[in-house]
């Protein structure tokens, strides 16, 4: 008899000014624990951040999915095992969202308006997905 086993889809939103060192090992520790066969891990492929964010996926086994924003200007052209249109910021950010389970964020401080960041976290928190932090200062703060 075959179990169904479930598929870990993780989002991933940060800024293009990239994580602290607290944020990089802290989110790496993070990711560690998401794993599981069969794992994706999806990206809107922007310098900073995803950048880093993407390479730990990959290390860590998962199947990155990779979001590129419509304006190249900020992307990382990172590697990918699979690749969706090319589209706004926002609206990848919502797909992004809309494709996963949980979304993992690493903010460069508090809640504000008028960032991509958080306007992610506040649209995934709306659509009832599992929200986990990574605070520049290495703290972790998983809201359910």
């Amino acid at each position: 008899m075959n179990e169904h086993v479930d598929i870990v889809r993780v989002g991933f939103t940060g800024t293009h000014v990239g994580m602290t060192h607290a944020q990089m090992y802290a989110f790496r520790d993070l990711l560690a624990t998401l794993h599981s066969d069969g794992a994706e891990f999806h990206h809107g492929d922007c310098i900073g951040s995803d950048e880093t964010a993407a390479g730990y996926a990959r290390k860590g086994g998962f199947y990155v999915v990779m979001h590129p924003p419509v304006d190249p200007s900020r992307r990382a052209f990172t590697a990918a095992d699979e690749t969706r249109r090319a589209m706004p910021y926002l609206a990848r950010n919502r797909e992004i969202v809309d494709e996963t389970d949980q979304l993992v964020a690493t903010p460069k401080g508090l809640e504000y308006t008028r960032s991509g960041t958080w306007s992610t976290v506040r649209y995934a928190r709306k659509a009832g997905k599992q929200v986990t932090i990574v605070w520049p200062d290495g703290r972790v703060e998983v809201e359910s």
